[in-house]
């Protein structure tokens, strides 16, 4: 399924967005987070990979994720055509754990659309 040339992908409790496919991960950083809708938490953070990391010539973002009980396993970084610089995936855990997005991504999440599904 796309959503304006995302690619959503669902396997079970797994849910990949990205941009190409087939994904490929060349960088990535993973964190915990409370239980809310996987594909709002998805978008939102994609679109501040996407914000902080633009500039990186060919650069895709890819999140990833998964269920985990009660919570979420979030793996996020992405695709890059060219050089992937030292310690990218430093600051993907970065942006993963700063605690204001983490709480605009999760009150983001843990709203309801209609028509709009966790995926």
């Amino acid at each position: 399924m796309t959503r304006r040339n995302w690619h959503i992908l669902s396997d079970g409790d797994a849910l990949v967005l990205a941009r190409r496919v087939p994904v490929r991960m060349d960088f990535a950083a993973s964190v915990d987070f409370p239980a809310c809708n996987r594909l709002l938490l998805a978008q939102q953070i994609r679109q501040d990979l996407w914000r902080r990391l633009q500039r990186l010539k060919g650069f895709s973002p890819i999140v990833r994720i998964s269920r985990d009980g009660d919570r979420l396993q979030v793996t996020a970084g992405g695709q890059v055509d060219g050089a992937i610089p030292a310690g990218l995936s430093d600051q993907v855990a970065e942006i993963l754990s700063t605690p204001a997005l983490r709480q605009r991504w999760i009150a983001h999440a843990a709203r309801t659309r209609k028509g709009q599904d966790d995926a």
